[in-house]
C-alpha cells in the first residue's frame, strides 16, 4: 500500500482532532487529497487506466460534498482545511 498505517495516523493528528479520530471531516478530506494526489499521478503514467479514472472521478466528489458539508456547519473549518491543503489557486 502506497500510504502506511503511521502515515496514516500522522495526517489524521494533523488535520484532525487526534491520531485515532479518524471520522472528522477535517481529516477524510486530508486522507482524500493525498489518495486523489496519488491516482493522479498515476493516470499521468497509465493514460488507459479507465477504472482507475473512474476511482479518481468519485473520490473528487465524495471530498468534495464533505467540502460542502463543512461550508454548510463551520466555514472557519472549511476556509482553515482549504488553506492548509492548498485545494484552491
Amino acid at each position: 500500500m502506497y500510504l502506511s498505517k503511521e502515515e496514516k495516523q500522522e495526517m489524521f493528528a494533523k488535520h484532525g482532532k487526534g491520531k485515532n479520530d479518524t471520522g472528522s471531516a477535517e481529516g477524510q478530506i486530508a486522507l482524500f487529497t493525498q489518495r486523489i494526489n496519488h491516482l493522479t499521478e498515476h493516470l499521468k503514467k497509465n493514460r488507459k487506466d479507465y477504472n482507475t479514472e473512474r476511482s479518481l472521478v468519485m473520490l473528487v466528489g465524495k471530498r468534495r460534498s464533505l467540502l460542502d458539508y463543512l461550508t454548510k456547519k463551520d466555514v472557519l473549518r472549511y476556509r482553515a482545511i482549504v488553506k492548509e491543503l492548498g485545494l484552491r489557486k
